[in-house]
């Protein structure tokens, strides 16, 4: 009998134990001691690996007959190396206990007959399979295009995690987006143009997946990695324009040559003009400034064009004169060049509707909603369980709020739940960051050999600091991450207001004309409110939870009121003023001069028509 000690106890050792262990970090570190002991072996997926598994499901998606002569050449030509090796081993065992002349054996030598003939059999075959090979190989080449993007945009996503760690995307969610990018583009006879709109469709899936768990101040980051990515990889902007335009390497100017740049701006064009494409920018600067000082002092210098020469410049090297030039204006230019190189549709991107959202998720599939202040998401939720037969009142939707020992009470009806197929809401799991790993691999064992209508929903706000984050890198990974920050501007937090409601909303109300106009001016109102809380103290003294259920009880009353009003066919315009002003929105106030401020708007948006 063996013995090992571990730790200050001593256990019986059998000989066949074997110990394998894994990790789901990309790159962890061992001590070197711990390395030693055992055999490393590194799974983690390479650009060119994963090239090579994206263009196999996009030649079986797009031509399954060529996969499979693919597949099947690559069994065969395996094949033909094992019989030989077969053949080589049975010769050499029988030569080496042949005793004396083994030319006298006959069936040794009848042996020695068959397996050169099977050799070279076996060798005509090995020829004929390399050709078809390299037609099958060409063939398949006309996809690589499709597969490099999407290669290429793995590795991009995998690296928003550098941003914030909340951003965590698994390999198989970027599997399911490239399944459903294929399925939904549309086909052509001409083989290049299919590539073409497929390429296009996994560019454009991915960018929605991921930007709907981005925040706004990310969204371009993201975006304008992706344009800058592609376009190196197609070798349309030099890698050294792009390491200047990133890093921008200047002096601290002292002085300015020209009286309408700053001594940092000036220093910045010359660092420009050393490099070659840019050579003499400085001089042509100084001896024609007048078309120059327009481009500085211009509203929207991006959209201004660049005089003599300069203006056949790329919109690439446009960006780094503009960098320098007017760097404030460089988040425009930014969309412009973006819109220009992939199509406006990545910068004017729609809100997607929870309804669509809701089709990717499943019971191993959670979806996660990333907090912000002033948003509700639960809301969307609820609806869409109404519309499926789950609310509260069925008992088919369960709503944890986690925290003040709700842990055990969670993980009684996430097992009751898996079984039942009902919908499970857990709220606020930041703030059970000692349970989350437990969480996690609850959700993993939940999910399997569950009801097929089980679903999770989870809530949870972002860490002020890197060093803070606690939510597993597993449950990010397998959850849809949805954020639901405040649209930025005006105009774009008017139509998001105005999304909340379908047409069924501006058409049931008996009084139509006096209810749309109130409509639009409630929504108006609403963008008002939500807008000023982005101007800090001169906006609101505090930051007021308005969200966009006081808008949707606010349209709720606004009928009601009409609707009772039908037959004086008045519309009370000082009782709805004050609902608005004082209880809808200004219960959320405190102070008695934004109560004022809230009243006084509310009435100059909601005035009479005899006002």
């Amino acid at each position: 009998m063996i013995y090992i000690r571990i730790g200050e106890k001593e256990c019986e050792y059998n000989s066949n134990f074997q110990l394998i262990l894994h990790t789901k970090l990309a790159n962890p570190h061992f001590p070197p001691e711990l390395q030693a002991q055992t055999t490393l072996i590194n799974f983690t997926v390479t650009p060119v690996g994963l090239e090579e598994q994206l263009l196999g499901q996009v030649v079986f998606y797009e031509r399954p007959e060529l996969e499979a002569s693919k597949m099947q050449l690559t069994k065969q030509q395996n094949d033909f190396k094992i019989e030989l090796k077969r053949c080589e081993d049975d010769l050499l065992s029988r030569l080496s206990g042949a005793q004396g002349n083994f030319l006298g054996d006959i069936s040794l030598v009848e042996q020695l007959e068959n397996t050169k003939s099977m050799a070279a059999c076996i060798q005509c075959k090995v020829l004929e399979a390399i050709e078809n090979e390299t037609k099958i190989n060409e063939a398949r080449e006309l996809y690589r295009p499709a597969a490099e993007r999407a290669s290429l945009l793995f590795f991009i996503i995998n690296d928003l995690s550098k941003i914030n760690p909340i951003y965590q995307f698994s390999l198989k969610a970027f599997y399911s987006m490239f399944k459903k990018a294929m399925e939904h583009a549309k086909q052509d006879e001409d083989v290049s143009a299919t590539v073409h709109t497929l390429t296009e469709a996994i560019t454009y899936s991915v960018f929605l997946y991921t930007s709907q768990g981005l925040f706004e101040r990310d969204k371009l980051t993201f975006l304008s990695h992706i344009v800058f990515q592609i376009l190196l990889k197609q070798g349309l902007i030099d890698l050294q324009e792009f390491y200047f335009l990133l890093h921008f390497p200047m002096e601290a100017g002292k002085f300015s040559s020209v009286s309408f740049l700053s001594p940092q701006a000036w220093e910045a064009i010359k660092a420009i003009s050393r490099m070659d494409c840019f050579s003499g920018l400085d001089r042509d600067i100084e001896s024609l400034p007048k078309p120059w000082r327009k481009i500085v002092e211009s509203s929207y210098p991006e959209n201004e064009r660049l005089p003599q020469d300069w203006k056949n410049k790329s919109s690439f090297q446009k960006l780094i004169i503009l960098r320098a030039l007017r760097p404030d204006r460089m988040t425009y230019a930014l969309q412009k060049f973006v819109a220009e190189s992939m199509g406006s549709k990545y910068i004017n991107t729609p809100r997607l509707d929870f309804e669509k959202l809701y089709e990717d998720c499943g019971p191993s599939t959670p979806v996660f909603f990333i907090l912000s202040p002033g948003v509700d998401p639960l809301r969307d939720v609820e609806k869409q369980g109404l519309k499926l037969g789950f609310s509260t009142d069925k008992g088919t939707l369960h709503n944890v709020s986690l925290g003040q020992g709700q842990e055990r009470v969670a993980e009684k009806v996430l097992q009751n739940a898996s079984q039942q197929g009902h919908w499970v809401i857990l709220q606020n799991v930041h703030l059970v960051a000692h349970w989350l790993p437990s969480l996690d691999a609850l959700l993993e064992t939940a999910a399997e050999n569950c009801h097929p209508s089980y679903r999770v929903f989870l809530t949870g706000e972002p860490a002020p600091r890197p060093e803070q984050h606690v939510i597993p890198r597993g449950m990010l990974e397998s959850a849809i991450k949805i954020t639901n920050e405040p649209p930025t501007g005006m105009s774009a937090s008017l139509h998001a207001a105005l999304s909340n409601f379908s047409q069924e909303t501006l058409d049931v109300c008996s009084r139509e004309r006096e209810f749309n106009s109130l409509f639009f001016s409630l929504c108006f109102f609403h963008s008002c409110v939500t807008e000023r809380r982005k101007f800090g103290p001169q906006g609101w003294n505090h930051n007021y939870p308005f969200s966009k259920g006081d808008l949707i009880i606010s349209t709720n009353v606004l009928f009601n009121y009409l609707e009772a009003n039908t037959k004086s066919m008045q519309v009370p315009w000082e009782d709805l003023c004050y609902l608005f002003g004082e209880i809808m929105y200004g219960g959320h106030i405190t102070d008695e001069w934004r109560q004022k401020t809230l009243h006084d708007l509310s009435a100059a948006i909601h005035a009479s028509k005899n006002s």
